[in-house]
């Protein structure tokens, strides 16, 4: 009996170690807690980001890479939507942004953004150093807040 109480205590352990590392992009180091300051990453809005815990990281299952934390702009929200990514309108589980609104952005859509003239302002210490991958500190030092 207690082998078989063993092995569920060892399936358990395990299925709680790959629930981490997915959640840490298979990486255990502190980077995946660093913001694009090279500083720890500090919350952009309780309710944002992938996971909706407030912070701008993201993990393996995060094909979007929710990193960059912006305050959204009409003209953002607008670009955006008429890209495909309708960030206005309220569903059953997201409320619509409105101009002001804190939110985890896709990297690519902050850079894409960026590129039409349309992106809003950062906040640097709330933004995943993966957003360094899409966009350049210098580039995004010109939209802090």
């Amino acid at each position: 009996m207690k082998i078989k109480g063993m092995n569920k205590f060892v399936i358990k352990v395990i299925l709680i170690l790959l629930f981490f590392i997915n959640h840490l992009d298979g990486k255990f180091t502190i980077d995946n807690l660093k913001n694009v300051l090279g500083s720890e990453l500090v919350s952009c809005k309780e309710g944002t980001g992938f996971y909706r815990n407030g912070f701008c990281h993201t993990g393996a299952d995060d094909h979007g890479t929710h990193v960059v934390c912006a305050i959204v702009t009409e003209e953002f929200l607008q670009y955006t939507k008429s890209q495909g990514n309708d960030l206005i309108t309220p569903r059953s589980y997201f409320p619509g942004l409105k101009p002001g609104d804190h939110w985890c952005l896709c990297g690519y859509r902050f850079e894409q953004a960026r590129k039409a003239g349309k992106a809003p302002k950062v906040i640097l210490n709330a933004s995943h150093i993966r957003t360094l991958k899409f966009t350049p500190l210098e580039e995004l030092m010109k939209y802090a807040k």
